[in-house]
């Protein structure tokens, strides 16, 4: 779930609940408005550093292809 966008970077910050997320998975991510879109999972960080895997339970940030609102569900479709 997003828990925070930064709209000038492009970066949304998800909270991980049920599954383990990688570079290269296929997102959907639907918002409480009905409006969803797809994407691949180009770049992920915590604290500032590049990762490849993110866990259940992590918080990180996630760069998007378009704005997104808090409370944005995330799920993996690959």
């Amino acid at each position: 779930m997003v828990t925070h966008f930064y709209d000038k970077i492009g970066v949304a910050v998800v909270k991980l609940k049920n599954a383990d997320l990688k570079v290269g998975d296929k997102i959907k991510l639907v918002s409480s408005d009905g409006s969803e879109f797809t994407q691949k999972v180009e770049s992920m960080q915590i604290e500032h550093a590049e990762i490849e895997i993110a866990k259940s339970g992590d918080e990180f940030g996630l760069k998007v292809d378009k704005s997104v609102k808090p409370k944005t569900e995330i799920f993996k479709i690959s």
